[in-house]
Formats: structure tokens, sequence, C-alpha cells
């Protein structure tokens, strides 16, 4: 792979800059592609995106950036996207009519004295641009790619995986205002543009495995049968837990249940009533394990409350350090702490319900 160090001017990056969303984002004058299929979207903040002006500004030079030479006169943008569009954005805006999207010291470019402006367009850009096959742009991407704010697990596969399904399942699960955020906004606890609905939606699909199936779907043109199987998912949640709870089930891995249960003949209203009482109890300390919980009827999804160190301590020494099962003496560090009334029956976690066993008994109740 060649690498070729090159210096531009700002004002040579945002000549001719376009942002056209889901149709991409070019600049320096319509040759190069600032936001190629297997990049992230605008994550950048309002402080991120000053603070590279206010380094323009400055004089103060930014980290390099780097291109991919496509061989016919035109580049694609391999780390460098953040500051690239925050520099446009501020110079032309997003529509590239000279009208800056945001200010910097509450002046927009457009009020700056003359010759302020001057050197923020002049200020020269260090650009190395690389010339290489596609696995080889792409490992590269992941290495430099380290730098600023880090990539998600599922941005670094977006990249790896690139191709028209990416694409079409960016338009689902990416998008501000996307078909996934109006379904999902209740049931997924993820930021969009970080891809965690896409990351979701594929290990609901996949049944964990995304990467193998990112890597069959790579050359399909549709993400169709992705959305489809995620719109089945939250529709059956929806339908078996009618009452909306997005502070819980925005927490709750929806996809394995609806393997195990998505065909399974179930009340709605009685779970709800289920989940309503389990809500108010206070010996529930997992509170979005509750929906799992009211499916398969295993305690561990709601990490019930456990006796404190002090409650076991005053039933250690009521019983005289022996054991509440078989009489014989031990050391507290040898015991457990029993629900006498198990929880499941009403017990509660509380000294009066509190007995203290030896290991090997408790274990023999537990597997009761």
């Amino acid at each position: 792979m060649k690498i070729s160090p090159k210096q531009i001017t700002v004002e040579e990056l945002v000549e001719g800059y376009a942002d056209s969303g889901d149709d991409g984002v070019v600049g320096y004058g319509g040759r190069l592609d600032i936001r190629p299929a297997f990049q992230r979207e605008f994550v950048y903040k309002e402080k991120q995106r000053a603070a590279v002006i206010e380094s323009v500004n400055q004089g103060f030079p930014l980290n390099a950036m780097y291109w991919a030479d496509r061989g016919d006169g035109t580049y694609e943008v391999i780390d460098g996207q953040q500051r690239t569009i925050s520099i446009a954005q501020y110079v032309v805006g997003t529509d590239g009519d000279g009208i800056g999207d945001f200010s910097v010291g509450s002046l927009y470019f457009h009020n700056l004295p003359a010759d302020q402006a001057d050197c923020i367009l002049g200020y020269k850009l260090m650009v190395y641009v690389c010339s290489g096959t596609d696995s080889e742009k792409l490992d590269w991407f992941r290495v430099i790619n380290i730098a600023g704010a880090k990539l998600s697990d599922q941005e670094l596969r977006n990249a790896v995986y690139s191709g028209p399904w990416v694409s079409d399942a960016k338009r689902y699960f990416s998008r501000p205002g996307c078909p996934a955020a109006g379904v999902g906004e209740h049931h997924v606890n993820g930021i969009l543009n970080r891809q965690e609905f896409l990351e979701t939606a594929i290990k609901w699909a996949s049944g964990g495995n995304i990467e193998d199936y990112m890597a069959l779907r790579q050359k399909d043109s549709s993400a169709n049968e992705l959305w489809d199987h995620f719109r089945a998912v939250i529709d059956w949640a929806k339908s078996v837990f009618p009452e909306s709870r997005p502070n819980l089930t925005k927490k709750v891995d929806w996809g394995p249940l609806y393997d195990e249960f998505g065909s399974a003949d179930l009340d709605p209203e009685a779970l709800e009533a289920e989940v309503a009482r389990l809500v108010a109890d206070d010996e529930v300390q997992k509170q979005q394990g509750i929906y799992p919980y009211v499916l398969t009827h295993e305690e561990k999804h709601l990490n019930l409350r456990a006796f404190s160190k002090n409650q076991k301590q005053r039933a250690y020494e009521k019983q005289g350090g022996k054991c509440a099962e078989c009489g014989n003496s031990f050391d507290i560090g040898q015991m457990e702490a029993d629900h006498i009334k198990p929880w499941s029956e009403g017990g509660k976690t509380v000294d009066k319900n509190c007995q203290m066993l030896c290991r090997e008994h408790n274990r023999r109740k537990g597997a009761k």
C-alpha cells in the first residue's frame, strides 16, 4: 500500500461541500467522499466541533487526516470525517450556502472580520493519501481510528462488512427518525448514530452471531429480512406486555425471549398483573428482570434482596452458632443465610425470617 503526504487548505476542503443525508456527504470540489458506506455517522457534540474550529482559528495543528485514493481522481475519507464535517458546517453550512450552522465565541463564520476569515480559509491541513486494495484500506482504517471518539464494536463491523447491505440496514436503524426509532424507542436501549439499535437488531436475528450474519449478507442489496425480524420481536413484546414502562422495557433483551416464547399461548392480562405485583415488591432488586421472570419463573433474573451482614450476625448469635437444620456448630464463615419462608411463598428479607444453615444443608434446601 502506498501512502503520500498532502497539504490542502480549509478553502479547498469545503469547496463544493454538500450534505445530502442518506445520499452522502462530499467536499473538495466534489472529489472527496466524506462519508463512505463504512464510515460512522457524525457524532461530534457541540464542544467537540467548537474545539476543532478554535484550533484552526488559533493556528494550532489538527491531527492528520487520512484519505483513500479511488484511482479515478476521487477520494474517500478513512479518518477525519468528524473534523472535516465540523469545519464545513462552520464555514459553509450543511447546505453549502455560506451560512454556517453554528457559532464559536458568539460569532458565525460570516460575521468574522475579513482577515480572520481569510486566516481560517488559508489554514493548512495535513492529509495522508493511501492507495491499495479495499482490504488494505479497511485494515488501515481499523488501526488509525483508535484516536478521537472511540469506535463502537458495531461501527467497526460496519467498516469490515461495508457494502449495500450495511447501507440499507443503516437506513432502517441508524438515522434520526428512522423506522426503528419509532418502533423500538421503548424497547431498545441505545444510541442510533452509534449503531446500537443496529447491533441489537442483528444480535436478535442472528442469535448473537453478529459477524457471521453480516458476512453472509454483505453483498445483499436489501436488509428487509433484518427489519422484519426486529419489528416482529417488538410487536410481540408490545402485545404480550401492553403496559408502557420504558425505564424497564428498554433494558430487556427481547430477542431470546421472542425466540423461546414467540409462539406460546400467553395471557397478557395475567402477565401484566404479575408484572405489576413484582414492580411493587421491594425484594426485587433488578426490575428489568421481571419480564423474563414472568415467562421463565427463574429467580436468577430478579436479583432478589439478600440478608445483610448484620442480619446474618444477629441470626448466628441467636442460634448459638449452630446450624438450624443439623444442630452442629460452625464458624459464621462456614454458614449461609436462608429464608425460613421462601420469597416465592411471600417470605421477606427480615430478621424474623432469617436462619443460618451450614453450607451443605443450605445447598440441599436450595436443590429442593
